[in-house]
């Protein structure tokens, strides 16, 4: 794409009318006609020095240095498109959009495609903001002052030439009030919430706080304005308290003098019922109105339905990342013309939720604020989002107040659950809010239907963090402190469950693992916070597996973290934490100081008379022997674990210790030995849901067939522990089984091939620290770098694009 004109620049949006209808047509020929259309725009483009922008089936968006040039590109395209099939409707209009990475943003953008929208196929409108920039030269006709469907102040248009055409599609017979700005995005909402307004005679838009239901509704409106002769009428019902001035409040918007539902009749009209969530009382009184007129629709908007017979529900979810961005740098701009977007306004987006009023509200700060310093200051959001705009209700120009909005219409019940789920990290389900809030299915099927809670896709509840923000502010100045409690002890029991210690016997869960993720670090954050040292160091230790795979340097933040009340355990308990707490040091790298835990850990568990506890220990100083290139010793201590282990039945010790004595074997030279040994490992891991260990130990067999240059027998064991690392997320194996794979496409002279794994093996060392791993990177790298190819060099490139799970999944490929 050519270099877009910066500046004063012309836009000219064009689309194809009846596009639809031309395709049901023309069926297999209207992708003849299409490219036919496409090359007439373009040469008429071209012709006059316009850059094409965005170009969208069968819509052109294309920018102009010149407002002459814009016009007589248009004027060229439809004298040659006069004659044809498809009838094109033109939008010109001038303005001083900024510019960014992603292209045009600003009101002008959506100037231009709203002159446009009002248009008929054949017709060209201007502004007055390009008519003022004209020579007389062109033959304009004034079409005077229109409402334009953004729902601007009327704006004067001209049309290019002296054609006849129905009347422009603008608003008339309605009063929707003027917006200071278009909306910015929702287009997936306005199609498919117009498809229901279409079919249905009473649609509710649902959504908390701050959603921006009334913007999406008054749009909503607006594009359905020539769908309803009679007209379209907006009636703000913030203000009202009594559900029997509703009817009133409706007459006086529509003029109905003597009677609503005898005035209404069978007239084509469409009632914005705004802000009813504190008056559905007056719910009845609209389904009666609905029984008594034909052709009278209801678009309502509220934060809780209206519980009516034949009420379609639409929930008005946040923006997506992309439109909420864009909302926040065109309301950036619109409080600072010299604002500079930067990474952090993305994170500044998800932080908000995509909540338009807490993204308007946050542009606002950047007149005084960078975006950096802004997402600083959002660690707590709601006292910064204040100073919204004047002309909105009080409760709207605070986020804080609009909240508080909606907790004021709860009863007692309702506000206890609310705050009491606040609690809860990320998301949760039903039985942790009926073991940890005391929740009912009723006063919380009420709380979701008054959008204060959300029922995720999963099936999952939660709360968006600005909302959960003063849920929580509402539990500390209720002194529910036990509901912590309560929630720490529900998810230790979730811990236990997952297998994933060491202890642990049956399946390892990591699904449920992840999935409880967020509430895990709750938990752990105020069991350290509030001195409950138990609860804290059974946490640990109940997930000591699960740091292993997600992130084995945030397990060793938490054990350090919760360790200074390991002197307050019990025996048992304070041997089970010195053996996590010198696992997650050991794993990230940091052997000494690991093994000084193992070896206090080993001397508890002798205290104890703990068998099981003393075997698994041996386990773990065999490890490091063999680490440490003491081969006899670790020979020694893995017999021993293995006898002990097999005298008490404990066949996960057994999986570890046969692993062991593979890397003895595979250290003396006996690879046969060694991978009979890794795969007995692996065996006995599947059979007892020990995942981890068992995609480990066939790495360590690939490792050894490939070291044998037994390259399909290392990339068939590889691949399935590869496979697994993918399953459970263990970061450490898929770098490892990554690196070996390369290795072996290298062997093979797949050099390309080979230098994408790689470079994606380098792309996620970029992304932070593997732990151990690094003994084993110069080796692996040593052969891939020893001469430079050309090949692997461009693999290499790609690789270092890629994700970790792009990479998983080239590595797995059959190609």
């Amino acid at each position: 794409m050519r270099e877009l004109p910066t500046g004063t620049v012309t836009f000219l949006f064009t689309d194809i009318e009846g596009s639809t209808r031309l395709l049901h047509e023309l069926g297999d020929r209207y992708a003849e006609v299409l490219a036919d259309h496409r090359r007439t725009l373009r040469e008429a483009i071209a012709a006059n020095a316009g850059v094409e922008v965005d170009t969208q089936g069968d819509a052109f968006f294309v920018a102009f240095s010149r407002a002459s040039d814009a016009v007589e590109a248009a004027a060229q395209a439809q004298r040659s498109l006069d004659a044809g099939l498809v009838r094109v409707r033109m939008g010109i209009h001038t303005g001083e959009p900024s510019v960014t990475d992603e292209g045009y943003v600003g009101m002008d953008v959506h100037r231009g495609a709203r002159v446009m929208a009002a248009g008929h196929g054949g017709q060209v409108l201007l502004s007055q903001t390009t008519r003022e920039l004209l020579d007389d030269g062109f033959e304009l006709r004034d079409l005077g002052e229109h409402r334009l469907k953004d729902l601007s102040a009327p704006q004067r248009l001209f049309q290019l030439g002296d054609g006849e055409f129905p009347p422009l599609k603008t608003l008339y017979q309605t009063n929707l009030p003027v917006q200071p700005t278009p909306l910015v995005g929702r287009e997936r909402e306005l199609a498919e919430a117009g498809g229901l307004l279409r079919e249905n005679r009473l649609v509710t838009l649902l959504g908390p706080g701050g959603s921006g239901k009334t913007r999406l509704a008054l749009q909503l409106a607006a594009e359905a304005v020539e769908d309803f002769e009679q007209g379209v009428y907006w009636v703000p019902l913030q203000a009202v308290a009594d559900p029997q001035l509703v009817a009133p409040a409706v007459a006086q918007a529509v003029g109905a003098k003597n009677g609503l539902a005898d005035f209404l009749g069978n007239r084509r009209t469409l009632l914005l019922l705004d802000n009813l969530e504190q008056l559905l009382d007056s719910a009845p009184a609209l389904a009666d109105l609905l029984r008594a007129t034909s052709g009278v629709k209801i678009l309502a908007t509220s934060r809780e339905p209206l519980r009516l017979g034949g009420e379609q529900r639409f929930p008005v979810e946040p923006l997506p990342d992309h439109d909420a961005v864009a909302l926040f740098v065109e309301r950036a701009y619109a409080v600072d013309p010299g604002f500079q977007p930067s990474p952090a306004v993305a994170e500044i987006c998800r932080r908000l939720d995509g909540l338009p009023l807490a993204l308007e509200l946050a542009a606002a700060r950047t007149s005084v604020l960078s975006a950096e310093d802004l997402l600083a200051r959002l660690e707590s959001a709601l006292p910064i989002l204040t100073g919204g705009a004047r002309d909105v209700p009080e409760r709207q120009r605070t986020l804080r107040a609009t909240i508080e909005w909606s907790h004021q219409l709860l009863d007692e019940a309702e506000q206890r659950l609310f705050r009491r789920l606040s609690v809860f990290a990320g998301s949760f389900d039903l039985d942790a809010a009926e073991a940890v809030s005391d929740a009912d299915l009723d006063t919380l099927q009420s709380l979701i239907d008054k959008s204060l809670v959300r029922r995720w896709g999963s099936g999952r509840y939660g709360m968006l963090d600005t909302i959960q923000e003063y849920a929580r502010e509402q539990l500390e100045a209720a002194g529910e402190s036990d509901t912590s409690r309560r929630h720490a002890e529900h998810y230790l029991a979730v811990a236990e469950s997952t297998n994933l210690s060491v202890e642990g016997e049956g399946q390892e869960d990591h699904d449920l693992g992840r999935l409880e993720q967020a509430n895990f670090r709750a938990a752990l954050g105020w069991a350290i916070e509030s001195g409950a040292y138990e609860i804290s160091l059974q946490l640990a230790a109940a997930l000591e597996n699960f740091w292993v795979y997600t992130d084995p340097f945030e397990g060793n933040r938490w054990l350090e973290a919760v360790f200074d009340g390991a002197d307050e355990a019990d025996s048992k308990l304070r041997a089970r934490a010195l053996r996590v707490r010198g696992g997650t040091l050991y794993i990230v790298g940091e052997f000494e100081r690991g093994m000084e835990f193992y070896n206090q850990s080993l001397a508890l568990y002798r205290e104890l008379g703990d068998e099981w506890g003393q075997a698994h220990m041996l386990h773990r100083l065999a490890i490091d022997a063999s680490r440490i290139g003491d081969d006899e010793r670790a020979l020694q201590l893995s017999e021993e674990t293995l006898a002990v282990s097999r005298r008490l039945g404990d066949r996960k010790g057994e999986a570890l210790a046969l692993s062991n004595l593979g890397l003895v074997a595979s250290k003396g030279g006996d690879a046969d030995r060694a991978i009979e040994l890794f795969r007995q490992s692996a065996r006995l891991a599947h059979e007892v849901g020990f995942d981890w260990w068992e995609a480990g130990a066939l790495l360590n067999v690939g490792d050894v067939a490939l070291s044998a240059g037994r390259l399909d027998e290392a990339e068939e064991a590889l691949r399935a522990g590869v496979g697994i690392g993918k399953a459970v997320g263990d970061r450490q194996n898929l770098v490892y089984g990554l690196a070996l794979l390369a290795q072996i496409a290298h062997e093979r002279g797949q050099l390309e091939r080979a230098g994408v794994l790689w470079g994606g093996v380098e792309a996620e060392e970029q992304r932070g620290p593997i732990g151990q791993w690094e003994a084993d990177r110069h080796e692996v790298a040593d052969v891939l770098l020893a001469r430079p190819n050309a090949d692997f060099e461009r693999g290499r490139a790609q690789g270092r694009g890629l994700s970790m799970d792009e990479t998983v999944d080239h590595a797995l490929s059959l190609d």
